[in-house]
């Protein structure tokens, strides 16, 4: 699979790991976006640690876990937008980062 493919994996399904993270935080009433760059990372590093489509789940769940957990109880908090930057810095800091597949 190419990042290409691994995009559309991650957005273009009905139910697709991006669609159901919007759920969730629509959920809290929090309105959740992704940046082209943020999938293109999360696409790049699956491609990186070989871990394929399958592994696009773990890599969304290592970058969002934070926000998960402390975003719903800040009220002021309506509009989330995950962004390169942001994945980046969440993934260095999870222990996916220190994956690597066979």
């Amino acid at each position: 699979l190419d990042i290409d493919t691994l995009k559309l994996i991650l957005t273009e399904p009905k139910n697709s790991i991006i669609k159901q993270y919007k759920k969730l935080f629509e959920i809290e009433g929090i309105e959740l976006t992704f940046t082209t760059g943020a999938l293109e990372f999360i696409a790049e590093k699956a491609l990186e640690y070989k871990l394929g489509a399958r592994g696009l789940r773990s890599i969304c769940e290592a970058i969002m876990t934070d926000a998960m957990f402390e975003l719903p109880s800040e009220k002021d908090t309506k509009v989330f937008e995950v962004d390169r930057t942001y994945a980046e810095e969440k993934l260095s800091r999870s222990k996916l980062s220190k994956l690597r597949a066979a």
